[in-house]
């Protein structure tokens, strides 16, 4: 028996949140921002700075404990005046701290397909009214026709996003798409030497990604290591920063028993030179 619309609105309301995004074309500089170890320690020291920014949303504060996103984005190795693209970035949350970081000299594309807009509700309207990040564009459509200039990007970011492009729900909620085409889009927008950090929840090594996504949202991390590096990229780094041993691998990201407690892995990609 098929579930009533409205639950299914609720129940994906409530997957938006659990893979992380719960909220909202410049020309480029000849070359990419130079990166370093203490570079970026020192982006760490400005997220922290803009954690306690004035007008910042209450609903973003109260999602930084579990967010760590100074570490994340010191990760990412991100720099004023960097193009940084934010994939499937929901509310937004990422798409402003990138904001703050790359100033006014940088760009962020905050991209949704339809289903993250529509389940992000009024929070990216909110979020970019009256030019409120004024060095913020909104990208739209779906993964595998998604429109970026090439050699335009520095850093991009997919934040417990990358299981979905494996999703195929027997409700159709989410239309199902091409990992393969639509990270091509992405690698192809990608400089010389710029990074991707890709964070998301395990799986069960071994698992098949359609399998574990539609039933846990989780993916083994052999499957994106096996499909960054196919791309084109090289594996960079690997950061222990969300992993959990307590996590079994059997639960869904949404059981509040593991919600943002579950066992993450972070990895760096960056494009050759």
């Amino acid at each position: 028996m098929n579930a009533p619309r409205p639950f299914i609105a609720a129940l994906l309301t409530v997957w938006i949140a659990a893979c992380g995004r719960q909220e909202p074309a410049a020309t480029p500089p000849a070359e990419a921002p130079a990166t370093s170890a203490a570079s970026a320690a020192a982006s760490g020291t400005d997220i922290r700075a803009l954690l306690t920014k004035p007008g910042r949303f209450a609903s973003d504060a109260a999602e930084d404990a579990w967010r760590r996103s100074p570490e994340v984005l010191a990760f990412l190795q991100v720099q004023p005046g960097m193009h940084v693209l934010d994939y499937l970035a929901g509310g937004g949350y990422y798409s402003e701290l990138l904001s703050g970081v790359v100033g006014p000299e940088g760009r962020v594309y905050a991209y949704n397909n339809p289903e993250y807009a529509k389940y992000s509700g009024d929070v990216p309207a909110k979020r970019y009214a009256d030019q409120r990040l004024s060095n913020v564009t909104q990208l739209d459509g779906a993964p595998e026709a998604l429109t970026l200039d090439p050699a335009s990007l520095d850093a991009a970011l997919f934040v417990q996003s990358y299981h979905d492009l494996y999703w195929h729900p027997k409700d159709g909620s989410w239309t199902p798409t091409d990992p393969a085409q639509s990270l091509a889009r992405v690698v192809a927008a990608l400089r010389p030497g710029a990074v991707v950090v890709v964070m998301d929840h395990v799986a069960t090594a071994g698992s098949d990604p359609a399998a574990s996504v539609d039933a846990l949202h989780r993916i083994d991390p052999a499957v994106v290591k096996r499909d960054f590096e196919a791309a084109g990229l090289v594996f960079d780094a690997e950061n222990p920063l969300f992993q959990n041993p307590a996590d079994d691998h059997t639960k869904a990201v949404f059981d509040e028993s593991i919600r943002h407690r579950t066992d993450q892995f972070m990895y760096r990609f960056r494009k050759p030179s």
